[in-house]
């Protein structure tokens, strides 16, 4: 079992915003905003379910960026 070093508060990482520039926001695991009960599943059963093939065999967490400044969205793989 691994475990995602951003979800586990080890690290943090730092995303510049395609479009403007600016310092994005993390906004935590992508699959948390799938439904109202998702934040509370398994995670690696909701990995086989985020739509990305290589999340759960290839060790990846993926997470939500947005920029304050433009309200651009990006995901970020984090490796676990």
């Amino acid at each position: 079992m691994s475990i995602c070093p951003v979800c586990n508060g080890l690290r943090e990482v730092y995303v510049l915003c395609t479009n403007c520039g600016e310092p994005m926001l993390e906004s935590g695991r992508l699959q948390d905003y799938y439904d109202d009960y998702s934040p509370y599943m398994d995670i690696d059963l909701m990995k086989m379910e985020d739509g990305f093939t290589d999340t759960f065999t290839g060790h990846k967490c993926p997470h939500l960026y947005r920029c304050p400044k433009c309200a651009n969205e990006e995901v970020m793989f984090i490796r676990e």
